[in-house]
């Protein structure tokens, strides 16, 4: 449960990060992160597989490099159906920079989790 938390908290802290690097990914109070932190782990749990399955044909013929497009659009569909305001993205462009952005600084945080932890 703990690791859970700090997971939350991590890429809650992230996603901050992140909407000050990529402009266009907004995300204005700590609550709507922890929110969009929440609902991007369901589009991830329950979407992402459908769409990596149904675009492997196109995944295996770019080497890999349509799953930075497939982690843009979880990213941008998980912007869409957030309930809370304050988490926005806008377009697909911004989308594509917040889902490289947010991976490296989550990687990094979650480094830096577990070797406190």
């Amino acid at each position: 449960m703990k690791h859970f938390l700090l997971t939350w908290l991590g890429t809650a802290f992230a996603l901050l990060i992140t909407s000050k690097i990529v402009s266009g990914f907004i995300i204005t109070t700590f609550t709507a992160a922890l929110v969009a932190a929440i609902v991007i782990g369901f589009v991830n749990a329950i979407i992402r597989p459908i769409l990596g399955f149904l675009a492997f044909p196109i995944t295996l013929i770019t080497f890999g490099l349509f799953t930075f497009v497939i982690n843009a659009l979880t990213l941008w569909l998980a912007s869409a159906v957030t309930p809370v305001s304050g988490f926005e993205i806008e377009g697909f462009i911004p989308a594509f920079l917040g889902s490289i952005v947010l991976s490296v600084v989550s990687s990094i945080i979650n480094y830096l989790l577990r070797v406190v932890d």
